[in-house]
């Protein structure tokens, strides 16, 4: 049941199971540290797979067929590079992403009021994920540049270990653009992908408990409810995947050595917007959706076990 609002006035805060303050926003950036942290971690190899397509799609030819190339060249170890950056980096966007989310989220509603919050719901998670996304990618962005430097560099050209990579894109800042050279097109593909992750997730939710499982949502058990997540949260993913693709595959070529000091314009006219749009989307689809399976189910489990209750609803 909700909690209720104080009398007299309504409020986003108090409209689910807990009232939402500082102790429930700071749970759910723990809960998107976890979500995000491990699945990332998780895709490591395919996420290996994928930029090496990306940015030499000559040589890596397929998912399978260039993780085998890796290995061959590199040793099982060659898969799982940029280890370090991408857990650090995904834990640190998740605490943000999903956590100033909940916050956008609330205050928007509460900008809003009752009634324009009822009739603009879907403007509200549009324009909270886009907000959470935008700070999100602050805190990532130094480590995702430094991942797909040392995912795409050819082996022994770049320091592998998290450290000493670190210390490497410090040192030729002025050539990598390092650390925040990336943000516009992270910003490019994060933010439209973060804006359908949640719009598609907070509505497939809905459908899910206005169509299928009709009774109120409280109802129904921790799993069937956590199944509604991981469901709901693939088929967003899917979705989300397509969207982001051609900016997730600038971020890659912007690692390329070749394209050092190219203007964005430049490396889109020279590999053409239809390679950026589709290379590697396959690969990228199944990753997502279930990363994004995955990030909900992990983040909606450490809610409810906090005492918290699942993400959406009717």
């Amino acid at each position: 049941m909700p909690h209720p609002s104080p009398p007299g006035k309504w409020d986003a805060r108090y409209l689910g199971p807990v009232p939402h303050n500082a102790a429930y926003y700071l749970k759910c950036m723990l809960g998107g540290v976890l979500a995000c942290g491990i699945t990332h971690v998780g895709m490591t190899p395919l996420d290996v797979a994928k930029c090496n397509m990306q940015v030499d799609p000559k040589k890596y030819t397929g998912t399978i067929s260039g993780l085998r190339l890796i290995v061959a060249e590199e040793g099982a170890k060659g898969i799982w590079k940029g280890f370090g950056p991408t857990f650090v980096g995904y834990s640190l966007q998740g605490m943000f992403k999903y956590g100033l989310y909940e916050v956008f989220k609330d205050l928007y509603m509460n900008l809003a009021g009752e009634e324009a919050t009822e009739k603009y719901k879907p403007a509200i998670w549009l324009a909270g994920s886009a907000s959470a996304e935008f700070f999100a990618d602050i805190a990532l962005c130094p480590l995702e540049m430094t991942k797909v430097k040392v995912q795409t560099s050819p082996s022994g050209t770049f320091p592998v270990p998290f450290g000493a990579a670190l210390r490497e894109m410090r040192a030729t800042a002025v050539e990598t653009r390092f650390p925040f050279g990336s943000l516009v097109p992270l910003w490019s593909r994060q933010i439209p992908y973060t804006m359908a992750k949640f719009f598609f997730f907070e509505k497939i939710v809905q459908l899910f408990y206005t169509h299928v499982f009709t009774e109120s949502k409280s109802t129904y058990s921790k799993p069937t409810q956590l199944g509604v997540t991981f469901a709901s949260g693939y088929l967003a993913g899917v979705v989300s995947a397509i969207v982001s693709h051609p900016a997730d595959s600038l971020v890659s070529q912007l690692g390329k050595p070749s394209n050092k000091g190219k203007s964005l314009a430049t490396i889109v006219g020279e590999v053409g917007f239809g390679t950026l749009a589709t290379k590697g989307l396959g690969t990228r689809v199944v990753m997502i959706g279930t990363l994004t399976g995955f990030q909900w189910w992990i983040y909606d489990s450490f809610k409810t076990a906090m005492g918290m209750g699942t993400t959406g609803g009717k």
